[in-house]
């Protein structure tokens, strides 16, 4: 694998104002520059890029990183591949003798099985225009020609083993790997696909990873995908995406359907956004890159008992990664009606009608969970609290939140501070008078205050010990994996070079949720004086623990040095008692 020493030399050498201008225009706005995210549709800029951090982050839909991810992103390259493009603007040279044996095998295993079902699906394709039977199914359907050729359909003919004549090593391991053939009793091959309408599944750089196959006629099962492989991942991919991304963009908005022929079709009629599941439940993951294409997205889904049941499963995963001002919204058609069916009926005039009532995802919500309990009682009542509470408390956007407990203490009968209450959650603060200075929300862990302190100047790493953290709570575990990174790298000396030290690790959405937020930091803003804070803030608590611990022995039974510790720890509290009085004092009370 490349060197994290090259990596950190590479992100040294590089730019992020200037990488990022050869793909969108900057403007200057302050210490940073800014432009309309690119990631998804948005008329006021939230897109940020910070010089100093080397390091960008969109206060709309959350896309944030290096160089590198940017790279990634807008070029739809994998790592090893923005490196080296990188690498190549800055004059530099990738070390490939570096690569492990390990990583060059899985680069090749992954380009292997790629070329494998490009190789299939031009075959797919060929077999699709010797097809009578095939072309006029997919006629009646209501398909052209020029909608197949862009989506890549093709047809997998009857027989068993057909991919025989374009693989001659018919035997070869990779065919089952890529899961093209499937290898039954006695060594016994043949394909996996046979008598289907073929449709390729491509990742975002276009590269085929799977396939998904329909039957003609009748036949179980109606949709057979492609297998779990080294290239494919079905909760992490979406059918369609590469072809939808230009209309996505345009439109400001981004369907979700079941099926291939839901998205082929849709876009024959003109409703060119639509992207599929791919046999599987709405993941978490699947929403996170919906909601990185577009704010408004809509799940439509069939009217009957399984399609609600699916509508719920993609509300449940969607509620931890929802965020104000992003729109999550549910269609369900008229039952016996799918999207394929109800556009060719409606066209797309019709059918947008409809994508234009969707339930919003709250109005969605507070109606199913109302159906499932007798509002006109008390019990009931307490059941519909008992039923809401696991999702309310998985909702992290404040505004949309707030909005929701408010509305169903309503529905309740009770007060919306009897629900936090009784939810455990923490209401909104009161709004204080502005201050001089640019205030950010306070965190209620010096860990997590210290933690951004530390990504925004690194050199404040060496000023403390590791030892007051807390051991197993994950904000000290996070600080204190970048603190032994920076101690055993002290060339490190940006935002950047942490970020990505940890992209693909444990911590990687913590330390980029942090680093996006210090980039809203002003320039005034006084660092020093939160970090003095919250490191005040681990000692005292670090002390409160040691007293707690050796409250449980007698002195007798104490060491000189936990005796040291004991009436430090003690001075310390007596101290804070006095500090207490001082505060009640000056604010006009007794103590």
């Amino acid at each position: 694998m490349i060197p994290q020493s090259f990596i950190d030399e590479l992100l040294n050498r590089l730019d992020i104002v200037d990488v990022v201008e050869r793909y969108l225009p900057l403007k200057k706005a302050g210490a940073n520059y800014q432009a309309c995210c690119p990631f998804h549709n948005e008329k006021t800029p939230s897109f940020t890029v910070s010089p100093t951090k080397q390091f960008y982050h969109c206060f709309g839909c959350g896309a944030h990183g290096t160089a590198i991810g940017f790279v990634m992103e807008q070029a739809g390259l994998d790592f090893v591949e923005a490196i080296k493009e990188l690498a190549s603007s800055a004059g530099m040279t990738v070390p490939e003798e570096k690569f492990d044996a390990a990583s060059r095998q899985s680069q090749t295993k992954t380009q292997d099985l790629t070329d494998l079902l490009q190789r299939a699906s031009q075959y797919y394709r060929a077999e699709l225009k010797r097809s009578d039977i095939a072309i006029d199914y997919l006629k009646k359907r209501g398909l052209t020609g020029e909608i197949a050729a862009r989506f890549g359909i093709g047809y997998a003919p009857a027989d068993w083993q057909n991919l025989a004549a374009t693989f001659p090593d018919y035997q070869t391991k990779s065919l089952v790997e890529a899961g093209l053939v499937i290898e039954g009793e006695n060594g016994k091959r043949y394909d996996r696909f046979r008598d289907r309408i073929m449709f390729p599944i491509q990742n975002q750089r276009g590269h085929i990873i799977g396939f998904g196959g329909r039957v003609l006629d009748k036949g179980e099962p109606k949709y057979l995908n492609s297998p779990e492989t080294p290239v494919f991942e079905k909760g992490r991919e979406l059918y369609g995406l590469p072809q939808a991304r230009q209309s996505i963009r345009k439109v400001g908005k981004v369907l979700v359907v079941e099926g291939y022929m839901d998205v082929v079709a849709l876009a024959q009629h003109g409703v060119e956004y639509a992207v599929a599941t791919l046999g599987t439940a709405t993941t978490p993951l699947h929403v996170q890159k919906l909601l990185r294409q577009s704010d408004d997205v809509v799940f439509c889904f069939d009217g009957d008992t399984a399609g609600r049941k699916a509508a719920w499963r993609a509300l449940e995963n969607a509620l931890p990664q929802v965020a104000d001002g992003k729109r999550l919204s549910f269609l369900f058609l008229p039952e016996s009606e799918d999207p394929d069916s109800y556009v060719r009926a409606a066209g797309k005039e019709g059918f947008e009608k409809q994508v234009a009532q969707a339930l919003p995802l709250s109005e969605f919500m507070l109606r199913e969970l109302a159906a499932r309990s007798d509002m006109q009682t008390q019990e009931g009542r307490s059941s519909f609290l008992l039923l809401a509470k696991p999702l309310f408390t998985q909702i992290h956007a404040q505004a949309l939140g707030l909005m929701l407990r408010k509305r169903l203490a309503e529905m309740a009968g009770i007060s919306q501070a009897e629900l936090e209450a009784l939810y455990q959650i923490k209401p909104v603060a009161r709004s204080r008078a502005p201050r001089a200075k640019q205030e950010r929300r306070p965190l209620t862990s010096p860990a997590k205050m210290l933690l951004r302190c530390v990504l925004n100047q690194p050199a404040l790493g060496e000023s403390f010990s590791s030892e007051l953290l807390v051991d197993g709570n994950t904000d000290g575990a996070v600080l204190a994996a970048v603190l032994e990174f920076i101690r055993s790298h002290p060339q490190i000396k940006g935002t950047a070079q942490i970020v990505q030290h940890f992209v693909g690790g444990q911590y990687e959405s913590e330390l980029q949720l942090a680093a996006g937020e210090i980039l809203g930091w002003g320039e005034d803003y006084d660092i020093q004086a939160d970090f003095d804070g919250a490191i005040a803030a681990l000692r005292e608590q670090h002390g409160k623990r040691t007293t707690r611990a050796l409250d449980q022995k007698s002195l007798t039974e104490m060491s000189l040095e936990e005796k040291q510790q004991y009436l430090a720890a003690v001075s310390y509290k007596k101290l804070d008692v006095l500090r207490q009085k001082a505060d009640d004092l000056d604010n006009g009370t007794k103590s």
